[in-house]
C-alpha cells in the first residue's frame, strides 16, 4: 500500500457548514404565581417568572443591564413559608415554590413604601413617557396617600444637605414631613442634578461603577434620611472625577438626573411629548457601532439614549454619543 495518495489526495468535502456544539436543553421546573402553574428555567428570577406571563411587577430600582441591588423595596412578591417579603428581582425561583404578587400583605408594603416615598420626594413630573408617569399610576393602583403623614417640610437650602452631619439629623417641626427638597445643582452645560426627586434607588452610582463605566465619581454618602448622592466631598462635577458619559442620566428612574437641553425646556414649558419621535442610528464618532436612540421634537434633537437590548451598549454611552450632537443642529443658511 502506497502513502502518496494521503498525501496528494484532498479530503473530501464536508457535507455541512460547521456550526457551534448544540446547546443542552434548558433545566425548567414549575412554580406557582397567583395560583397558576408556570413553567420557568432554572436560574431565572421571580420577577422573570412574573413577566413571561403578563404580571405587572413595579420595579424602580432595577434595570436590565444593572446588578440587582434591592433597595426600593417596591418589587415584593409574598412567598409561601417564608418569614418576610422577597424582593422578586434578585430572589431566584426554586421548584415547587408557591408566589403571590398581588395579596394584601404585598399590597400594603407597596402602598406605604409608595406613601413614604411620594411624601419626600418630589414625584410630580408628568405625562406618559416621563420618567414619573409609572410612579403616579402605582400610587394610583396601590391607593398611596402620602398627604397622611401632613405637609412637606421647607425645602433646603443651597449645599445644605450636602453639609450634614452623620447622627445629627432632627425631626422637622411641628406636623410637616421631612422632605429631600433643595435646589437644582446646575453646575455643567450637560445634565443637571436634581435630587429633590431622588429616591436612592442606586442605579446611577452602579452605572458610574463596576457596571458600565468604572469610574466612581459618585456614591452614597450620609446614613438614614440624610443618605444622599454625593461626589467626593460634595465637589461639583467639573472639579470630580466624573467623566460625562450620561450613563447615569440613562438609568436614572425619576428624572433627578437630565440632560440640561431637556431640563431648561420642562422649566420653560416648551418640552412637548406628544410632538416628539425617537429615531435609531448608528454613533458616527468611532467603529464601535454603539446604536443611538434620538428623540427629535420640532426637527432638533433633545435627547440622546441607547437600547438596553443592544449588545454593543446594553444600554451604556461615552461622552460623545450621548452629548456630542450639537454639530447636527449647526446646520448654518445655504451656501456657507
Amino acid at each position: 500500500m502506497t502513502l502518496d495518495p494521503i498525501f496528494t489526495t484532498p479530503p473530501a468535502r464536508a457535507s455541512r457548514i460547521p456550526g457551534p456544539p448544540e446547546r443542552p436543553a434548558p433545566i425548567t421546573f414549575e412554580v406557582s404565581i397567583d395560583g397558576r402553574p408556570v413553567s420557568v428555567e432554572a436560574g431565572s428570577t421571580i420577577l422573570e417568572a412574573c413577566r413571561s406571563i403578563g404580571i405587572d411587577t413595579p420595579t424602580l430600582c432595577f434595570l436590565e443591564n444593572l446588578t440587582p441591588v434591592n433597595v426600593c423595596r417596591l418589587c415584593v412578591v409574598e412567598v409561601a413559608n417564608a418569614r418576610a417579603l422577597v424582593p422578586a428581582c434578585s430572589r431566584p425561583v426554586e421548584p415547587g415554590m408557591e408566589i403571590q404578587t398581588d395579596s394584601e400583605r404585598v399590597r400594603h408594603s407597596r402602598r406605604l413604601v409608595l406613601e413614604l416615598l411620594a411624601s419626600s420626594v418630589d414625584v410630580s413630573l408628568a405625562g406618559p413617557q416621563s420618567p414619573n408617569g409609572e410612579i403616579a399610576r402605582w400610587m394610583e393602583r396601590y391607593g398611596a396617600d402620602p398627604g397622611r403623614f401632613g405637609p412637606p417640610s421647607a425645602p433646603a437650602d443651597a449645599g445644605a444637605r450636602d453639609a450634614r452631619e452623620v447622627g445629627h439629623h432632627h425631626a422637622p417641626a411641628g406636623s410637616t414631613a421631612e422632605t429631600v427638597a433643595q435646589p437644582v445643582k446646575v453646575d455643567n452645560e450637560l445634565y443637571v442634578r436634581d435630587y429633590g426627586r431622588c429616591i436612592l434607588c442606586y442605579k446611577c452610582v452602579e452605572a458610574c461603577g463596576v457596571d458600565a463605566q468604572n469610574t466612581f465619581a459618585i456614591a452614597v454618602a450620609g446614613r438614614g434620611f440624610d443618605a444622599r448622592i454625593s461626589t467626593e466631598q460634595a465637589v461639583p462635577l467639573p472639579d470630580s472625577a466624573c467623566v460625562y458619559c450620561g450613563n447615569c442620566i440613562g438609568v436614572c428612574p425619576t428624572g433627578a438626573l437630565m440632560f440640561k437641553r431637556e431640563h431648561d425646556m420642562r422649566a420653560d414649558g416648551s418640552w412637548d411629548e406628544s410632538s416628539q419621535a425617537t429615531t435609531d442610528t448608528i454613533c458616527p464618532y468611532c467603529g464601535v457601532g454603539c446604536t443611538l436612540s434620538l428623540t427629535v421634537q420640532d426637527n432638533e434633537i433633545v435627547r440622546v439614549t441607547s437600547p438596553l437590548d443592544q449588545r454593543v451598549t446594553d444600554g451604556h454611552l461615552c461622552v460623545k454619543g450621548r452629548f456630542g450632537f450639537a454639530f447636527v443642529q449647526a446646520r448654518g443658511e445655504p451656501g456657507d
